[in-house]
C-alpha cells in the first residue's frame, strides 16, 4: 500500500472524507425506501424484506468497534480501503440477478461501511490543522446522519422508473467512486502506533449487539413469544457484562472502557443513546404519517419518492446546522450545545404533536428535526474528543456510533410498539392519537437528553475544556490533572 499515490497536501482531503462519509451513510440506508420493491421483486413478505435494512444496521454495529480499533493503529489506510472493497463487492451482489439470500449477503457487506465514519474522523484529526480538523469532524458526524435523507429520494425515483436493480446500481457506482477516492486521498496513519484486536472480546460484543438490535427490530417477538424475547434480552445483558469484564482485564481492549467511564464520555454516550432514540423516532413517525393513505382518516398517501422529498428539509437544514455549529462552539460549551440541540428536536416533536393536518406542517417539523440533529451531531465529537487522546479518536468515536445505532433501533422499535398498541383490531393503520402518544414519548426522551447535557455542563471545569488528552495518557490515569506518586 505504500506505493499508492497519496497527495502531500490536505486541500483534497476534506472533500474526500465528506464524500466517503456521505456514500457509506447513504448506501447503508438504501434498504429503507426499497423494502416494498424487494418484497414484490423477490416474492417475499414485507417482514423478510425489512431485513435488507436490518442486516445492514447489524453488520455496521458489529463492525464499527473492530474497525475503530484497527483505525487506531498503523494500518488505518489499509483498513479503510479493505472495508470499502467489501462494500463494493456487496454492492455488486445487490445488482446481480441472484436469489434473495445473496441480496441479504450484499446488504450485510454494504453495512460494514457504516463503521468507517469513526476512522474518517481519525484521519481528519491526524492530518488537518486543529481548527480545521474540528470543523471537519463535526461535518463528518452530520453527513453520516443526513446521508440517508440525501439518498432516499434519488433511490426511490430510480426504483420507481428503473426498477430495483437500477436503484442498487447507483449504490455500486458511488461505492466504487468512494474506493477510488480513498485510494487517491487518504494518507497513512502516523508512525509509531500499534493496535491489536481482542478477537474474543469482538466475538462477545458482536453477539451482544446482534441480540440487542435483533430484539429492537423484531417487535412481533415481544408480542407473540414474550418468554423467548425476555430470555434473549437477559443473554444480551450477560454478554455485555462479560465483554466489559474482559475489556477491563485485557491489555489490548477493543474499546478503552476506562476512558468510556469518564464523566464527559459516559454522559455524551448516554445523551447519544437517549437522544438518538428520540431523533430516529420522529424521523420514522413523520415519514410513516406522510405515506398513510387519507382513507385512514389522516395522512397524505405520498409515494415512496414523494415521501423521500419530505426528507429534503431534514438534510438541508441538518447540513446548515452542522456548518454553523463549530462557530457557535467557540462561544458555547459542547454539553450546552447538546442540551440546546435536544431542545430543538423536542420542538420538532411539539410541532408534529400539535399541528400535522397539512403537508407544510410536516415539512416544518422535519426541518426543525434537521436543525436539532445537525447541531447535536456536530457537537457530539467535540465533547468526547476533548478528553480523548488523538491516537484513540477512531476507537472512542466508534463506540459512540455503536451507541447511536442501538439508540436508533430502540427509537424505531418504540415507534412501532406505540403505533401497534394504537391500532384497533381488524384495522391496518393506527389511530391518529397513537402518533400523538408516540410524540409525547419522544418529548420525554429529549427532555432527558437535554438534562444530561446540562448535567455535563455543570461538571465541566476550566481544566476540562476543549484540549484533548495527550497521546499515551489514558483519561483518568494518574498524572493527568494532578501529580502522581512519582511526582511526574
Amino acid at each position: 500500500m505504500s506505493t499508492a499515490p497519496i497527495r502531500s497536501g490536505t486541500r483534497a482531503l476534506v472533500p474526500a472524507l465528506m464524500f466517503i462519509a456521505l456514500v457509506v451513510a447513504a448506501v447503508g440506508s438504501l434498504g429503507t425506501p426499497l423494502i416494498t420493491s424487494v418484497a414484490t421483486t423477490f416474492h417475499v413478505s414485507l417482514d423478510s424484506a425489512q431485513w435488507t435494512l436490518t442486516i445492514a444496521l447489524l453488520s455496521g454495529a458489529v463492525a464499527t468497534p473492530v474497525l475503530g480499533r484497527l483505525g487506531a493503529g498503523p494500518h488505518r489506510r489499509a483498513t479503510i480501503l479493505a472495508t470499502l472493497a467489501i462494500v463494493v463487492v456487496g454492492s455488486a451482489l445487490t445488482v446481480l440477478p441472484l436469489p434473495f439470500g445473496w441480496l441479504l449477503v450484499g446488504r450485510a457487506a454494504q453495512g460494514v461501511g457504516l463503521g468507517l465514519t469513526a476512522l474518517l474522523m481519525g484521519v481528519a484529526r491526524d492530518h488537518l490543522p486543529a481548527e480545521r480538523s474540528a470543523a471537519t469532524i463535526a461535518l463528518i458526524s452530520v453527513v453520516s446522519i443526513i446521508g440517508a435523507g440525501v439518498g432516499y429520494p434519488l433511490v426511490a425515483l430510480l426504483a420507481e422508473f428503473g426498477g430495483l436493480r437500477a436503484a442498487y446500481g447507483l449504490g455500486l457506482l458511488v461505492t466504487a467512486l468512494a474506493l477510488l477516492t480513498a485510494w487517491r486521498s487518504v494518507p497513512a496513519a502516523p508512525a509509531g502506533r500499534s493496535a491489536r484486536v481482542n478477537v474474543a472480546g469482538a466475538i462477545v460484543l458482536a453477539g451482544a449487539l446482534f441480540l440487542a438490535l435483533f430484539l429492537a427490530g423484531e417487535r412481533s417477538l415481544w408480542s407473540r413469544h414474550l418468554a423467548v424475547a425476555v430470555t434473549l434480552a437477559v443473554v444480551a445483558v450477560l454478554l455485555l457484562g462479560l465483554w466489559t469484564t474482559s475489556e477491563l482485564r485485557s491489555r489490548t481492549p477493543l474499546v478503552d472502557v476506562r476512558a468510556v467511564r469518564h464523566p464527559a464520555v459516559a454522559g455524551a454516550n448516554i445523551a447519544m443513546f437517549v437522544g438518538g432514540s428520540g431523533m430516529y423516532l420522529l424521523l420514522t413517525l413523520i415519514t410513516r404519517y406522510a405515506q398513510t393513505p387519507p382513507g385512514a382518516g389522516y395522512g397524505f398517501g405520498l409515494t415512496t419518492f414523494a415521501a423521500g422529498l419530505v426528507l429534503v428539509p431534514f438534510s438541508v437544514l441538518g447540513f446548515v446546522a452542522g456548518r454553523l455549529t463549530p462557530r457557535v462552539r467557540e462561544r458555547i460549551d459542547g454539553p450546552l450545545l447538546l442540551a440546546g440541540s435536544a431542545a430543538v428536536v423536542g420542538c420538532g416533536f411539539v410541532v408534529f404533536a400539535t399541528a400535522r393536518s397539512g403537508l407544510a406542517e410536516l415539512l416544518v417539523a422535519m426541518g426543525v428535526l434537521g436543525l436539532g440533529v445537525g447541531s447535536f451531531s456536530a457537537a457530539m465529537p467535540g465533547v468526547i474528543l476533548a478528553v480523548t487522546p488523538t491516537s484513540e479518536t477512531s476507537s472512542a468515536m466508534s463506540f459512540n456510533y455503536v451507541v447511536r445505532s442501538v439508540g436508533y433501533s430502540l427509537g424505531s422499535a418504540i415507534g412501532g410498539l406505540v403505533l401497534a398498541a394504537g391500532t384497533a383490531t381488524g384495522r391496518l393503520f393506527p389511530d391518529d392519537d397513537a402518533y400523538t402518544t408516540a410524540a409525547l414519548v419522544g418529548i420525554a426522551a429529549m427532555v432527558i437528553t437535554a438534562m444530561t447535557g446540562l448535567a455535563l455542563a455543570r461538571r465541566r471545569t476550566p481544566g476540562t475544556g476543549p484540549t484533548a488528552a495527550p497521546d499515551g495518557v489514558p483519561v483518568g490515569a494518574p498524572g493527568r490533572g494532578r501529580s502522581s506518586r512519582t511526582g511526574s
